[in-house]
C-alpha cells in the first residue's frame, strides 16, 4: 500500500466517529486530539496509514464491548477531519482490538525493508494503540528488526466511563508501553 521505501511511518488508529462522535462507544473527549493528528498527517501525508475499526453485525468482539463500527456505517468511517487524507491505498479495517491481524497489514509492513520509524496515534490509548504498539515491538524484535516505536501522549486518547477512568488508563498504558520499550513522548 505505502511506498516500500518509507522510513517514518505515521499509523492513525481507530479515529472513526464510532470511538468520537456517536454509537456506543464514542468519547467526545478523544475530539481533542484531532488537531494535533491532523498536523502530523499534513507533515507525514506520503507515509500515513489509517487503522479503521470496521466489525459485521456477529463480530466475537462484541462479547467483550458494545456493538460499534458497523461495517457500512457512519461509525466505521474516518472523522471528518481526516476524511480528505484518506485513500484506497491507505487504509486497513480491523476486526479486534489489535490492527496486526488486519488483512495485509503485516505483510505491506514487511516490505518497507527501510523503515527505521513508527508513530502511532489515535484512540483507544489503553486498547487499540496499546495492543498494536506492543505485539509490533514484539514482532520487529523477533524478525531482529531495529524499528522505534513512538507513541506521543499529546496524539493518543482513550474514553471516560464508571469503570474506566480516563486519566489513569492512559496513565497504565503509557507505562505498559514505556516497560516494553515503546518511546512515550
Amino acid at each position: 500500500m505505502i511506498k516500500e521505501n518509507v522510513e517514518n511511518l505515521l499509523v492513525v488508529v481507530d479515529m472513526v466517529n464510532g470511538f468520537v462522535r456517536e454509537g456506543a462507544m464514542a468519547d467526545k473527549y478523544i475530539e481533542n486530539i484531532i488537531p494535533e493528528i491532523v498536523k502530523l498527517v499534513e507533515v507525514n501525508q506520503e507515509n500515513t496509514i489509517f487503522i479503521k475499526d470496521c466489525h459485521g453485525k456477529d463480530a466475537i468482539e462484541f462479547k467483550s464491548y458494545p456493538v460499534h463500527c458497523l461495517k457500512g456505517t457512519s461509525e466505521s468511517e474516518l472523522v471528518e477531519e481526516l476524511k480528505k487524507f484518506e485513500n484506497s491505498e491507505n487504509v486497513y479495517e480491523k476486526n479486534s482490538t489489535s490492527a496486526m491481524y488486519a488483512e495485509n497489514f503485516m505483510k505491506d509492513l514487511d516490505e518497507m525493508e527501510n523503515l527505521k520509524q513508527v508513530t502511532i496515534v489515535g484512540c483507544c490509548t489503553d486498547i487499540c494503540v496499546l495492543n498494536l504498539a506492543i505485539p509490533l515491538n514484539n514482532y520487529f524484535n523477533q524478525k531482529n528488526r531495529n524499528i522505534e516505536i513512538v507513541v506521543p501522549k499529546n496524539a493518543v486518547e482513550t474514553f471516560n466511563s464508571d469503570n474506566h477512568r480516563r486519566e489513569e488508563y492512559n496513565e497504565i498504558a503509557f507505562k505498559l508501553m514505556s516497560q516494553a520499550g515503546i518511546k512515550v513522548v
